[in-house]
């Protein structure tokens, strides 16, 4: 084989070389520059914080740590001995009332029936004063009754929405107060995967598309689509000053990394064997239209 033949193949296996390593290399620039795809995904879900709204010492317990329950369900209860006391006298407050009541009307219908001879306007204005305080009285001996009931009610404690109960040791005998959490209540109605895009890859997704999501782990994808891109993340570069004017950082760095936004994505169908326990790690890509 002549020089000249020789030197054409080597021509042509280097070109062909450097062809396919620009097409790679251009197909890789476009799949980590371009496409709308990203590791830093996580199953995440709305947390209803349990906490009860009356205090007082848990007599019952009901459920254990990471079961799952449906809403209206008995969480656990709080001594009721007080809250039914208190009723009890809110009762027997509202009995009184009405009696009370009852003797100042008689009083204000007998004055009304004598004459301006008989009582004076003065003594006249006084029942009827009298009276309307009686009333005044009934009703709010009835909205404490009523308050004594609810939280006869609220002493049980339910679950606010289906989902599963997490972070729970509680144990009878122990004292709750109001408004503190005991649990987390997680909503498996709202288990969703947020992937974090960076900001040059967002004009690229549109709500509606078509989403493939990789739980670390697991074999077979997920499928969904996007629900709804975030509208804000935090400006870490500015904050409120002492006068509540804006504080921003005088310095800038030249070397600027593209932020990271959430994008809810809607998962369609999940297996039974696939466990979506929040704060798992995905990845997510997003199937662009047209291509």
């Amino acid at each position: 084989m002549g020089k000249t033949p020789l030197l054409l193949i080597r021509l042509s296996v280097t070109t062909l070389g450097v062809l396919v390593a620009a097409l790679i290399g251009w197909r890789l620039w476009v799949h980590y520059e371009i496409e709308p795809w990203t590791r830093d995904g996580r199953v995440r879900a709305d947390i209803v914080a349990v906490a009860p709204d009356v205090s007082g010492l848990v007599s019952e317990v009901l459920v254990v740590d990471n079961q799952v329950v449906k809403k209206g369900d008995i969480l656990f209860r709080i001594d009721r001995e007080r809250f039914t006391l208190a009723l009890r006298q809110a009762d027997a407050a509202v009995e009184g009332r009405v009696a009370a009541l009852d003797a100042a009307n008689k009083d204000l219908a007998r004055y009304r029936n004598l004459s301006s001879d008989a009582v004076t306007e003065q003594k006249r204005e006084q029942i009827t004063a009298t009276q309307a305080e009686a009333e005044a009285a009934l009703h709010q001996a009835i909205a404490d009754r009523d308050i004594a009931k609810l939280n006869l009610d609220r002493s049980e404690v339910r679950a606010q929405v289906g989902g599963l109960i997490t972070n729970f040791d509680l144990r009878p005998g122990a004292y709750v107060n109001a408004g503190s959490g005991v649990a987390a209540l997680i909503d498996q109605a709202t288990l969703h995967v947020d992937g974090y895009f960076e900001e040059t890859k967002l004009p690229s997704i549109r709500v509606g598309d078509r989403a493939e999501v990789r739980l670390m782990g697991e074999r077979n994808p997920l499928s969904g689509h996007v629900q709804s891109i975030a509208g804000g993340i935090e400006d870490r570069d500015r904050s409120a000053g002492a006068k509540l004017l804006p504080n921003v950082n005088p310095t800038f760095n030249w070397v600027r990394l593209a932020q990271r936004i959430p994008v809810r994505i809607a998962l369609d169908h999940v297996p039974p064997e696939v466990r979506l326990v929040v704060g798992r790690t995905a990845t997510v890509v997003i199937e662009r239209r047209g291509g």
